[in-house]
């Protein structure tokens, strides 16, 4: 193997094991054998340019050119040309999935589901570094600053990832790097000869041949700059990932250059609703996200909701991955939520504002029908609705049937024992949480005997008599250390006040959840309620079963408190009978309970409640190809570009070991380099049509390719200096082998490409005639193993038959 080939493959590896670091931030890994598919294609087209040859910057820009088809080939093959080839519209779709996965990573959570954007983003991304990689490592020959691209890949995904398990993937890529270095290493000696070790010292410390470092003593200079530059790479991917600062967002988070006018305008999209929300309370001016109208009578409890943030690991509170689904026409019934509860059906209409572009849409709780154009995907578990490929709420006009639930004091307080999931799942809390939020929990509930008592204990001791005072400039925090401190200040806004007490709800073993969304709005003069800017809000969830998710609303002076947490004392006379007559629109809670008559996991599904169970997605947005399809498809992209290049290939690396062998000091060692290169010669002649004739004598051989081919000059002159050669390795008593037979060889290989056509280069390149040697041997190993299996068969029969029949086995 040369040792260009050599140094492709440890560049190809070196990014593989540095894109290994990728595969915590997703929750499957199939994208990574298509990545690595698609690298090792990539590679070989540099590995055949650089085998041409072919400039530098060329090979750069066939690898490039490689790339750019195989990623149109495996994400926009409908919009492709002949389904392969680059065209106006895949790069549109490449725009979309590209925009599309920038939002998935700012929507999910780690470990994000493998959508069709964020597969791109780590494909292409692992594609890219990999062609700067070897580029840097194998075309222009400097494997050192190629640690760079493989630090970044590798520091974005410990910048991002907070596993614990990180060292291990340092590892992995650390290997890959020192593998790249010492293929480089032994490359660069390669070309100076062997390396002799082993001999005395001399009286001076150096060794005789004056290379140390082979025998024990100190390392070559080449040695020595790779360990240092090594040494020095580790330690800053060591460094750079803990200087990096964390990456926060937020639902609301707004970003500058909206075209809105006035103070606060921008876009809004993010994950983490701490920061924004804040920046959107102390905005000067209350700029109007949406406006709408509605059926209900009284807008107090028409909270518009947009997200359910439903995972605490105590740094912050985060929205859970989930499976996302087709917008069903009907959403299934709420889950917990009984035939007993009162509910009313209500229509609402929203428009949002030109400037406002968030991936989440608004919606009263709990939604029922939505009807909206554009590319909206279904989360049945929060009851939300996504964007997908960049579809986002701006300017965007809707129509929403919901419910207004409105449980009794008495209902809630006699609810019974939530699913054992739900248990499992939203009262966990971190390890980390100090003890006294569980303490201060267990305090203010002290005396209520149920959930519901103590979870209206926990909502007045926040919004009446704990001493809490509301204050958007307190500074923000959403990890068990802001917890504390908030309870000991007791001054914050709606964030600390709903992440308290759904914390605090949790070690009470209460499901909670943290809802982000807008409070009711103001009604306008025209009967429109106008929703702003300032109206940002947190609030609690609190789950109760025959109930389901139930708001509660801890911070003072924001939003209103619903009705039944209002000091209604339940007693324990059993209440009126409720109504059996259906409200405005029943249907919905008519329907069983989902979890009395549905399993778990189709609750998580959100197929429960009557509605037609939805098949949930696999994560990829637009009905992505399977990662069966993809590995079909990247396999048959590898065969097809390998299969055409495996007899150039072939005939690459037989005449590098040729006419590259080691410079041996012996007289043999010259003989053998000089028959090598005669055996190169005549193959080269073959592959421009010259047939060998094994019965002429090195002279006349050379002299009839000389004829057939026109060699002129230089060239002939170079080809007979080679049959000499051969001539005085064969028959002269006391050879004189040339030093420079192999130099003479590639002269006549140039003369050979200088006097052929075009088409006859190209064949010599492509399909070298000469190939058929290696069929050739392929027969004659075949015969070999053949005949020494008979052999063998053979033996063992003959010597059964001289084994007397008495003393077989």
């Amino acid at each position: 193997m040369s040792g260009s080939v050599r140094l492709a493959i440890c560049a190809t590896v070196a990014t593989v094991a540095a894109g290994c670091a990728l595969l915590p931030l997703v929750d499957a890994s199939g994208w990574l054998v298509q990545a690595v598919l698609l690298l090792t294609v990539q590679s070989a087209v540099g590995v055949a340019a650089r085998r041409v040859p072919l400039a530098r910057p060329l090979t750069l820009a066939a690898q490039a050119l490689t790339t750019l088809v195989l990623l149109t080939l495996v994400f926009a093959r409908g919009q492709a040309l002949g389904g392969l080839l680059p065209s106006p519209q895949a790069f549109h779709e490449f725009s979309l999935l590209l925009r599309a996965g920038a939002d998935d990573v700012g929507r999910y959570a780690i470990p994000a589901p493998l959508t069709d954007g964020i597969r791109l983003l780590l494909v292409g991304g692992v594609l890219v570094i990999g062609l700067v990689v070897d580029a840097l490592a194998v075309t222009y020959r400097s494997a050192a600053p190629a640690g760079l691209p493989l630090l970044a890949l590798y520091s974005v995904a410990a910048g991002l990832s907070d596993d614990s398990g990180d060292w291990l993937w340092f590892l992995v890529a650390a290997a890959g790097y020192l593998l790249l270095l010492l293929a480089e290493g032994r490359d660069r000696l390669s070309q100076w000869g062997r390396v002799f070790s082993g001999g005395a010292r001399h009286p001076g410390g150096a060794p005789p041949s004056g290379l140390a470092g082979a025998g024990g003593g100190q390392a070559l200079a080449p040695v020595r700059n790779g360990r240092r530059i090594g040494v020095l790479a580790l330690g800053i991917a060591l460094a750079v990932p803990a200087a990096l600062p964390s990456l926060d967002g937020g639902l609301l988070e707004q970003k500058n250059g909206g075209s809105g006018s006035g103070s606060g305008g921008g876009t809004i999209s993010a994950v983490n609703p701490l920061v924004s929300l804040q920046d959107s309370l102390n905005q000067p001016e209350n700029k109007e996200v949406l406006r709408y109208r509605t059926s209900s009578q009284t807008t107090q409890d028409l909270y518009l909701r947009i997200v359910a943030l439903d995972k605490f690991d105590g740094t912050s509170w985060k929205s859970s991955e989930r499976h996302v689904t087709d917008v069903p026409d009907q959403m299934p019934a709420p889950a917990g939520l009984g035939p007993s509860v009162r509910v009313s059906s209500i229509d609402t209409s929203i428009k949002a504002a030109g400037w406002y572009a968030q991936n989440w849409l608004p919606l009263p709780y709990p939604a029922s029908r939505v009807e909206i154009d554009g590319r909206w995907r279904y989360e049945p578990e929060g009851r939300t609705l996504v964007g997908d490929r960049g579809q986002t709420t701006r300017g965007a006009r809707y129509r929403v049937s919901s419910l207004l639930v409105e449980p009794t004091a008495e209902q809630l307080a006699a609810a019974p024992a939530p699913p054992k999931r739900l248990l499992r799942e939203y009262t966990q809390v971190p390890r980390s949480l100090p003890s006294v939020v569980s303490q201060t929990a267990r305090r203010v509930t002290s005396g209520a005997d149920s959930a519901y008592r103590k979870a209206v204990k926990l909502q007045d001791w926040f919004a009446v008599n704990g001493g809490f005072r509301y204050d958007t400039q307190v500074q923000s925090g959403s990890g068990s250390a802001a917890i504390v401190r908030f309870l000991k200040q007791k001054e914050g806004f709606c964030v600390h006040f709903s992440f308290s007490m759904a914390a605090m709800a949790r070690t009470l073993g209460i499901p909670a959840r943290v809802a982000v969304g807008f409070t009711p709005g103001t009604t306008q003069a025209d009967g429109s309620v106008s929703v702003g800017l300032k109206d940002a809000h947190a609030w609690p969830e609190l789950y109760f079963e025959g109930v389901g998710w139930t708001r509660f609303e801890p911070t003072p002076s924001r939003g209103t408190q619903p009705d039944y947490t209002m000091d209604q004392t339940p007693t324990d006379e059993p209440s009126d009978e409720p109504s059996d007559e259906p409200s405005a629109s029943s249907e919905p809670s008519s329907a069983p309970t989902a979890s009395d008559t549905c399993p778990p996991q189709m609750k998580k599904e959100g197929a429960c409640g009557g509605a037609a169970a939805q098949q949930p997605d696999s994560g990829s947005s637009g009905g992505g190809w399977s990662a069966s399809k993809v590995t079909s498809w990247s396999s048959l992209a590898v065969l097809l570009v390998l299969v055409p290049l495996l007899p150039m290939l072939w005939r690459r690396q037989v005449r590098s070991r040729r006419l590259g062998g080691s410079r041996g000091r012996t007289e043999q060692d010259a003989a053998d380099r000089t028959l090598a290169a005669w055996r190169e010669l005549i193959d080269a002649a073959w592959d421009f049509g010259v047939v060998p004739d094994d019965s002429q004598t090195s002279r006349n051989a050379v002299a009839r390719i000389v004829r057939i081919t026109g060699l002129e000059g230089e060239a002939a002159e170079a080809a007979r200096r080679v049959a000499t050669a051969v001539e005085q390795v064969l028959y002269a008593p006391h050879p004189r082998p040339s030093a420079s037979v192999a130099d003479d060889v590639r002269q006549v290989l140039a003369g050979l490409r200088s006097g052929a056509t075009r088409w006859e280069r190209l064949r010599a390149l492509l399909f070298p005639r000469s190939g058929a040697r290696l069929l050739w041997a392929a027969a004659d190993r075949r015969s070999r193993l053949v005949n020494r299996w008979s052999t063998a068969r053979w033996s063992r029969w003959a010597s059964q038959l001289r084994t007397p029949r008495g003393q077989r086995g």
